[in-house]
């Protein structure tokens, strides 16, 4: 029993700095997908995604990090030690008093990063299912979202498509009133008529998904250490989908398998992705004016 407890307290302890580094941006993840993107000769582009968008769900984290420490809100006296013998001894009072000032310590660090939190996320619990339709509508409200269907635990069935002239550069996906958030799809506008395309989101290692293998690892110890399925991690999105890119453009360097194949639209770069991608689709395409 005591292995099983200091393997939660442990996992635990690994939830927090998990925790301090996700408060340094908003993490989203696809899940199931297929994304396109077109560019043309004369500086057009298109590009559409279909499928999954996890908002993952920070407080759910939090909460799961602590229901290992305290299972209700009050303190719970932690057992000592004797120094010699290592043996459990009653505690002194002041050794009570430390730990209850310890406590309110840490309730205190919780209830303020809980804070920066919604104020990371535009004021948005991605926990709260109120919240999370607040999020769809707004989104709703931006170009090029034709569709956003909450369907619980942070995830949205989304329909986005959006096309216009390449005079500057294009990021998806950008929320209104998140300072700051990773993306999946950056296509950046070159002096000269080149374009360079990277989707770091679409690779489970990538810079745009720093933390995914982090948080997979660290549910499977937290589900190791639970006592019953209700204290298990929640559900992490599973990478699955396909990225291509069309382009009646000359296509300078890529990373795909098989290399560009030839359509009636052009040519067509395809990257199939899944949780064991470990390095992002990156394009460099030369268009004509």
């Amino acid at each position: 029993m005591r292995s099983k407890s200091n393997l939660k307290r442990a996992v635990t302890i690994g939830f927090t700095a998990m925790m301090a580094m996700l408060l340094t941006g908003c993490l989203l993840s696809p899940g199931k997908f297929t994304s396109e993107l077109h560019l043309r000769n004369g500086g057009t582009f298109a590009y559409s995604y279909n499928g999954e968008i996890y908002l993952l769900a920070l407080s759910k984290l939090a909460e799961m990090g602590n229901k290992a420490e305290n299972a209700g809100a009050e303190f719970v006296q932690q057992p000592c030690y004797a120094e010699d013998s290592f043996e459990e001894r009653d505690c002194t009072r002041e050794e009570i008093a430390e730990q209850k000032r310890e406590y309110a310590s840490a309730q205190e660090k919780k209830q303020k990063d809980a804070e920066m939190m919604r104020g990371m996320l535009g004021g948005i619990d991605p926990a709260d299912p109120e919240a999370a339709a607040e999020l769809a509508d707004r989104l709703r409200r931006q170009k090029g979202w034709k569709q956003v269907d909450y369907k619980g635990d942070g995830l949205f069935i989304v329909e986005f498509a959006i096309e216009g002239r390449l005079d500057h550069d294009f990021l998806f996906p950008t929320i209104e009133r998140f300072p700051m958030s990773n993306f999946f799809v950056l296509v950046a506008n070159r002096e000269g008529g080149t374009v360079r395309v990277d989707a770091p989101g679409f690779s489970a290692q990538a810079g745009g998904n720093p933390f995914q293998g982090m948080m997979a690892g660290m549910a499977g110890m937290f589900n190791a250490a639970s006592e019953n399925e209700e204290e298990g991690a929640p559900v992490l999105p599973e990478l699955s989908g396909t990225f291509r890119i069309v382009t009646d453009g000359e296509v300078l360097a890529n990373n795909t398998d098989e290399g560009p194949a030839a359509s009636t639209a052009g040519q067509v770069l395809e990257w199939k992705v899944n949780k064991r991608t470990q390095v992002a689709p990156t394009a460099l395409i030369k268009l004509a004016d």
